[in-house]
């Protein structure tokens, strides 16, 4: 027999959630489009021309679900998969995924020997992590795969300055031995969003500078990479061998001053909602939630949402963060609490218990996004999807299997 795949996709995440939560108990749930993921993945394939895609599904796939997202990714067409941190590229290999995949936020103590034995790709940005991959390496039988990381002006992880001469020439002594091979060279944007900053320029100066010194010691990268989600979009000239996409996989843009999602062709997969808990009447003058921060003009109705900051919901959105409640744009009213706020849905709405309400969505059906949200509490859409806690389910839809 037959079995629908998106039925039979939903239903397996109906029986638990990320964190174990029974979805038909739960209050909230996040809906994800994993068909939306492939799309926008082969469209930023698209757009990276002849360089490969390695989808960032760090954290947690930015909120959206670790293995899920990465089949989906794969499914649209990246070759390679990128974590920030090594839990999480151990456990997509542990759900059979074996993809080339890269990893890259170490520390003295980390598990490289579990890293090289699975065949994960690993960043090296000081001397002290080549000795610890190569001791890793020397411990499992066999080279570990390394990409060394330049600081081209970001300020954050890689070698900077003499530093990487220095980096370089260690790599070269542990490749001597036969404990690890480059086979990468890469870095990372400070001001990729802003696509016309002389930075960017700058940066890509310095990144082909050490690239060429590295080639001159004696290096020969199997790929270069450099471009991140608006690089991709943005700058088609640092895309390289291969482009790092994160952001845009989930179909957020990460250049909003520049265009939404749609102007680059991408959907947006993540989909907040919870049911309504309790409507009840207020006089005017009543006062809402904790400090009453919001108090009501009229005689009104308000509704209660089982969301608050233990979810992930910004305690900076009371009387700011919108929803989509009883088919109008609303506004949290009052501050939002550890398990729940409140909406002012005004005296002529009808709502009841058990309504959906939407935070945030893709946008077509009159629902906030998630950068609606990020505009409201002054920061970035990155932060509002990443932020969806771990009780809250998520619930996938779509052609590929989670």
């Amino acid at each position: 027999m037959t079995t629908d795949p998106t039925t039979e996709t939903t239903h397996a995440a109906q029986e638990t959630g990320r964190a174990g939560t029974r979805v038909d108990t739960a209050t909230a749930r996040v809906q994800v489009d994993l068909d939306a993921i492939r799309a926008n993945v082969a469209e930023l394939d698209r757009r990276a021309g002849d360089a490969n895609v390695l989808a960032v599904v760090k954290a947690d796939a930015y909120g959206h679900g670790l293995v899920p997202c990465a089949r989906a990714a794969i499914a649209g067409g990246a070759t390679w998969l990128g974590t920030a941190q090594l839990g999480e590229a151990l456990a997509l290999r542990a759900a059979g995924i074996s993809a080339p995949l890269l990893t890259w936020l170490t520390v003295p103590g980390s598990d490289f020997a579990a890293a090289v034995n699975e065949d994960v790709d690993l960043s090296a940005s000081a001397p002290w992590g080549l000795a610890a991959i190569a001791e890793g390496a020397r411990r499992v039988g066999k080279p570990a795969r390394v990409h060394l990381c330049v600081d081209s002006g970001l300020g954050r992880e890689g070698a900077y300055g003499q530093g990487w001469t220095e980096l370089v020439g260690a790599a070269l002594r542990h490749q001597a031995e036969g404990h690890l091979r480059v086979v990468g060279i890469w870095s990372h944007f400070a001001y990729a969003d802003a696509p016309q900053h002389p930075t960017v320029q700058r940066q890509q100066e310095r990144f082909e500078e050490a690239v060429a010194e590295a080639e001159r010691a004696g290096i020969r990268p199997e790929v270069r990479h450099l471009a991140n989600s608006a690089a991709v979009l943005t700058n088609p000239s640092a895309a390289y061998d291969l482009v790092r996409p994160g952001l845009a996989v989930y179909g957020l843009s990460p250049v909003p001053d520049v265009g939404a999602p749609a102007a680059f062709g991408l959907t947006p997969a993540m989909t907040l909602e919870a049911d309504v808990a309790l409507v009840k009447r207020v006089p005017a003058g009543q006062g809402v939630s904790y400090g009453h921060t919001y108090v009501t003009s009229e005689p009104t109705t308000l509704a209660l949402v089982p969301m608050g900051y233990g979810d992930g919901i910004p305690r900076a959105a009371g009387n700011a963060g919108p929803v989509l409640i009883g088919g109008q744009r609303r506004t949290v009213s009052g501050r939002v609490c550890m398990d729940q706020f409140t909406v002012d849905v005004g005296a002529e709405v009808r709502v009841s218990a058990g309504d959906r309400v939407v935070l945030f969505g893709p946008g077509t059906s009159g629902e906030p996004t998630a950068q609606d949200w990020a505009a409201a509490v002054d920061t970035i859409s990155y932060e509002i999807v990443t932020r969806v806690g771990a009780r809250v389910p998520r619930v996938y839809a779509g052609s590929v299997a989670p």
